[in-house]
C-alpha cells in the first residue's frame, strides 16, 4: 500500500532520479580518464559519458574551474526539473536540500560585508544551488545590521538566524562559529521535518543525518583546538542529532570517543600510529579524516538507493555527484599540474 500511493505523486521522478544514477561514472570511466594527457583527451573522454557535450562550447585552453563549473551546473539542471516537478512533501524535501547551500551564500555575503568587500562579485562565487530568487537584495546592504534584517526578511533561512544569531553576533563571533550554530540548527530542524514523513525516508535520512552532525562536531573539536574556543562554547555547536559530544583536549580524546561507535572505529587506525611517530600533526590527521568521511557519506548515500518508495534517494544522489564533480576535478587538476603520481587519489563511487 504504501508504494501504491508513493508512486502516484513520486513514483516518475524517483524513476528519474534512478535514471541519473545510472548514469554515474564507474571504474572503466575513471580508468580512461586518468590515462589522459591533455585536458582536450579528458574533455572528449567524459563526452563519452552522460556528460555529454557539456564542455563543447567551452574555448581552449580548457582550465579546471571551467570543468568543475559545468559539471556542477549538470547537477543544478537536473535538481531544478526535479525540483520543479515535484509536490509536497517531496517539494518542501528538496528545498530542505538547498538550505545548506543557502547557509553558506549568506555566510559568504556576510564575510564580505564585514571585511567591505563588493557583495556583486561574491554572488559570481555562490553555490548556484543555494541561489535563492531574494539574493541580490541582499547585496543592497551596506553594514551588517542591514543584512541580518535582510536574511530575516528576505529568506528561507530566517527562523535559524533568528533563533540562533542577534545582529551583534555577526559583528563579533567569529565567522565560522556563525555557519556551525546556523548549520546546528539546519540539520535538527531537517532531522525533524524528515521525522514527520516518517516511514522508510526517515530510516534512511536519520542514519545520513547523523553522520552528518558527527563529522561536523569532530570538525568542530578538532578544529578549536589551541583556539578562544571553551568547551561549554564548542559542546553549543553540536548537532543533538548525533552520536559524538567529545569533551577532548586533543586528537587521542577524539579517537577515544569515536572508539564507542563501530562505524567510526577505523577512522582513526592509520592517523593514530602515523601521529604517535611523528608523521603527522592534527593538521595532517584531520586531512586523512576529511578522506574517511567523504568515503563514509558515499557509503551511506548508496545505501539509500537499496530502498524504494522514500525521498532519501533524491538527497543521496545530489551528495554523490557532488562527489564525483569532486573526482573529475581532481583528476582534471593533476592532468592540468602533471601530478600523475596522485591522480588515483579520488573516491570512486561504483
Amino acid at each position: 500500500m504504501e508504494g501504491l500511493f508513493f508512486n502516484v505523486n513520486n513514483g516518475f521522478l524517483e524513476g528519474i532520479v534512478r535514471g541519473y544514477k545510472s548514469g554515474t561514472l564507474t571504474q572503466s570511466h575513471y580508468a580512461s580518464l586518468t590515462q589522459c594527457e591533455t585536458l582536450e583527451d579528458f574533455k572528449t573522454q567524459l563526452s563519452a559519458t552522460d556528460y555529454g557535450n557539456f564542455l563543447a562550447n567551452e574555448p581552449s585552453p580548457l582550465s579546471t574551474a571551467t570543468i568543475a563549473d559545468k559539471a556542477t551546473q549538470t547537477l543544478v539542471d537536473q535538481f531544478n526539473f526535479l525540483r520543479s516537478n515535484s509536490v509536497e512533501p517531496l517539494s518542501k524535501f528538496l528545498d530542505y536540500i538547498t538550505y545548506g547551500y543557502m547557509i553558506d551564500n549568506v555566510v559568504l555575503l556576510i564575510t564580505g560585508t564585514l571585511h567591505e568587500r563588493d557583495t556583486h562579485e561574491l554572488l559570481e562565487r555562490c553555490h548556484p544551488l543555494g541561489i535563492f530568487d531574494t539574493m541580490p537584495a541582499l547585496c543592497v546592504a551596506t553594514n551588517v545590521e542591514e543584512l541580518y534584517q535582510s536574511v530575516l526578511v528576505e529568506t528561507p533561512l530566517a527562523p535559524y538566524f533568528r533563533d540562533c544569531l542577534s545582529a551583534a553576533d555577526l559583528d563579533d563571533m567569529n565567522i565560522e562559529i556563525i555557519r556551525n550554530t546556523v548549520y546546528k540548527a539546519y540539520l535538527e530542524d531537517f532531522y525533524n521535518y524528515v521525522s514527520t514523513i516518517g516511514s522508510t525516508t526517515a530510516e534512511v535520512m536519520h542514519s545520513i543525518l547523523a553522520f552528518e552532525a558527527d563529522r561536523r562536531t569532530i570538525n568542530i573539536t578538532i578544529n578549536s583546538f589551541d583556539t578562544e574556543l571553551t568547551k561549554e562554547q564548542r559542546a553549543k555547536l553540536f548537532p543533538a542529532i548525533g552520536r559524538l559530544f567529545p569533551a577532548a583536549d586533543d586528537i587521542d580524546q577524539v579517537r577515544q570517543v569515536c572508539e564507542n561507535v563501530g562505524e567510526y572505529r577505523s577512522f582513526f587506525d592509520n592517523s593514530a600510529s602515523a601521529q604517535s611517530n611523528g608523521d603527522l600533526g592534527d593538521f595532517g590527521v584531520a586531512a586523512q579524516l576529511e578522506d574517511r568521511f567523504f568515503r563514509m557519506e558515499v557509503h551511506l548515500n548508496k545505501l539509500a538507493f537499496l530502498q524504494q518508495f522514500q525521498y532519501g534517494v533524491f538527497y543521496s544522489y545530489v551528495k554523490l555527484k557532488e562527489q564525483e564533480i569532486r573526482n573529475i576535478t581532481w583528476i582534471a587538476e593533476c592532468i592540468a599540474q602533471d601530478a600523475r603520481d596522485r591522480i588515483h587519489d579520488f573516491i570512486s563511487i561504483f
